[in-house]
């Protein structure tokens, strides 16, 4: 059965039941994101504060990465699914409790980012293990097209229910939405054994994680995956101080172009072009931010911001090519993509904390341009890198014990 077809797709054992899942999961994350960073800023001021709100979770990702990552292989598939969302779930409720200080709610969702970096590895090593290798590339591009129309979705939603009700109440919301997909994960996908044996431990994601990047095209994958993406959402993170009463059009229209760009690469390049298009991609995430320094008025900043998410577009040819390019035995690729996951979350908390923290020097609108010039220079320098390189063949990575 061919799978490069986005309707064919769901014909495909489990792909339904993890597709809708993730969007519940990813549903709550939007509205509950929005609310958590509007509730911050309204009682602290604080553009950086505000931003490790929203995005600070994403810090926790290397810590995850460091030490929880070889669960993604070695664990239950849909339990370790299921009890993720519950946990999300019962943690966004706890966050709802009125007179939470700052520090409190920025270490509940520390934590958060902390069991986020299993689920990611999870997620992804399942999606390829349920799809054919031809399948890996369309299936995840639907899967970023969703979260897009959810982000779309959500964040004017979000938006116009903070100008309704409190902020509290819409973490209530978030946190149902993350109930209902782990009821979704836990009656939807079929029981199925881990793809590597062993118990997950520190030392096991330690060894693996050495294993991954013991290669220098490997290395430049990821980071291209994980340094521009991070920076450009670091620019992302500033939208609540730049457009305080209106940062919710920024996000949907971000997000809207993200879905442009998922549609393009997934669908409408052909291969040859695909595989050529990570470099400009990238540029293009970039490069409408530097308009920031002129403060543009609403409507350009929303069409700055559209224009840019195409460029996340980017992430899916990168993948493609750590996955069918050899790079990675199938063992191992729960843990791969895992760790492109956490390494890429945690980049973006590093980006916005280091916007946050510019911001609150300058101003939000300088804190954008400058993370955008950053940007661009780490992608034309992992470019030149990779331009060198070509002609060396990778070699694969050796199968794990």
């Amino acid at each position: 059965m061919p799978t490069t077809r986005y309707r064919s797709l769901f014909r495909t054992p489990e792909f339904t039941p993890l597709f809708l899942g993730a969007a519940a999961h990813n549903a709550g994350g939007t509205v509950g994101g929005l609310a958590l960073g509007t509730l911050v800023y309204r009682s602290t001021g604080s553009p950086l504060l505000s931003a490790l709100s929203m995005f600070g979770p994403s810090l926790a990702q290397v810590l995850g990465a460091t030490f929880l990552l070889s669960g993604a292989d070695r664990l239950p598939p849909r339990t370790t699914l299921a009890a993720i969302s519950l946990v999300f779930a019962v943690a966004t409720a706890g966050l709802a409790l009125p007179g939470l200080p700052a520090g409190a709610l920025l270490t509940v969702v520390l934590l958060l980012g902390l069991v986020a970096a299993l689920g990611g590895g999870v997620r992804w090593g399942l999606l390829n293990e349920i799809l054919a290798k031809d399948g890996y590339l369309p299936g995840r591009s639907l899967f970023n097209m969703a979260s897009g129309l959810v982000q779309i979705a959500g964040y004017a939603t979000g938006g116009a229910l903070l100008a309704a009700v409190s902020p509290r109440v819409c973490l209530l919301l978030a946190a149902g939405l993350y109930l209902t997909a782990a009821v979704a994960l836990r009656l939807g996908l079929t029981a199925r054994p881990p793809r590597a044996a062993g118990r997950p431990s520190a030392a096991a994601t330690w060894r693996t994680n050495a294993l991954l990047w013991s290669s220098r095209p490997r290395r430049l994958t990821y980071l291209g995956l994980w340094v521009p993406n991070g920076l450009v959402v670091g620019c992302e993170s500033l939208y609540v101080p730049y457009a305080p009463g209106s940062a919710g059009t920024l996000f949907a229209c971000a997000a809207l172009g993200m879905l442009a760009g998922d549609v393009t690469v997934g669908r409408l390049l052909p291969p040859a072009v695909r595989a050529r298009a990570a470099t400009p991609l990238l540029l293009l995430l970039a490069t409408p931010y530097l308009l920031f320094a002129l403060h543009p008025p609403l409507g350009l900043a929303a069409g700055c911001a559209a224009v840019a998410s195409v460029g996340f577009g980017a992430s899916l040819v990168q993948q493609e090519r750590l996955m069918k390019m050899k790079l990675t035995p199938d063992e191992l690729s729960g843990h791969a993509l895992g760790l492109h996951s956490a390494g890429m979350l945690t980049m973006q908390g590093v980006g916005a904390a280091l916007a946050g923290s510019v911001a609150q020097l300058t101003s939000p609108a300088r804190a954008m341009t400058l993370l955008a010039g950053a940007s661009l220079a780490v992608t034309l320098a992992l470019a030149t890198a990779a331009r060198r390189e070509r002609t060396a063949p990778a070699a694969p990575v050796p199968a794990a014990r």
